[in-house]
């Protein structure tokens, strides 16, 4: 499943791997929801089901939402649901973001580091200019532990793509 692309004005080859990275996206997926929920919980007294409502609301409303926001949230299998549909999904496409621009050319560091800034740029994107036009209440989560959940996804995305990739 490895694919050959040729970089633009280099004449370089690099060998792609999608499947390692549509498993590094699920991987990091599984990490990033376990820390934000975990950490949520633990260091901001909050419910780890609050994450995973935000998330659900992008497509079903801010009706899912707790009301008033001090309201603990509940867990609902159906919200559960749509949140990780969304959630997984984007982790795929970050994914594969991700095994585009590592391909063969890094090793664990360069790509763990590189993988790191680029979970920070997505924080950035998805909390600022998205969530300020089409999310607000994403506002909400604009802290150190959002921050430190999306440094630590693209972290896992740059190291797991390595540890998956094959050479072709």
């Amino acid at each position: 499943m490895a694919q050959t692309v040729l970089h633009a004005g280099h004449g370089e080859h690099r060998h792609v791997d999608w499947r390692a990275g549509v498993y590094a996206g699920l991987i990091a997926g599984v990490v990033f929801m376990m820390l934000e929920m975990g950490m949520v919980w633990l260091f901001m007294g909050e419910s780890p089901w609050a994450p995973p409502r935000m998330i659900a609301a992008m497509v079903l409303g801010e009706g899912v939402l707790p009301m008033p926001p001090e309201k603990p949230a509940a867990f609902s299998m159906g919200i559960m649901m749509t949140a990780m549909i969304i959630h997984f999904v984007l982790s795929v496409i970050y994914g594969l973001i991700g095994a585009a621009i590592v391909a063969n050319r890094m090793g664990y560091a360069a790509a763990i580091g590189l993988g790191a800034l680029a979970g920070l740029v997505i924080y950035l994107v998805n909390f600022y200019p998205i969530a300020n036009a089409l999310f607000p209440w994403f506002a909400m989560a604009r802290n150190w532990i959002s921050i430190f959940a999306h440094v630590v996804f693209g972290a896992v995305v740059g190291a797991a793509y390595v540890g998956l990739r094959r050479s072709g």
